[in-house]
């Protein structure tokens, strides 16, 4: 089905976007799009089949977890941009 001239609107209002009425036509007819290619993968039949890691067949090298060079802090930090107490010094992203 297409997309509303209202939903479009919604869409555009959600992260405070301003659209002029040729861009909303745009996103609508994107919208239409999206939802028509969405509503043409619903039909296949996946039953089945394996979740896959690539499309060619392989496995995941298996090897144990050992630490084989370690308690070495200050080579570690030493490219740390910042460091402070031993450890890697982050900055606040979340206000």
């Amino acid at each position: 089905s297409d997309l509303s001239t209202s939903t479009s609107c919604n869409c555009s209002m959600k992260p405070r976007i301003a659209l002029n009425s040729s861009a909303r036509g745009a996103i609508r007819s994107s919208g239409t799009s999206i939802r028509a290619s969405l509503a043409t993968l619903r039909e296949v039949d996946v039953e089945g089949v394996e979740p896959m890691v690539s499309v060619t067949p392989m496995r995941l090298k298996r090897r144990e977890d050992l630490v084989t060079d370690g308690n070495q802090p200050k080579a570690v930090l030493t490219n740390a941009p910042d460091a402070r107490e031993g450890f890697f010094a982050v900055p606040k992203v979340v206000e």
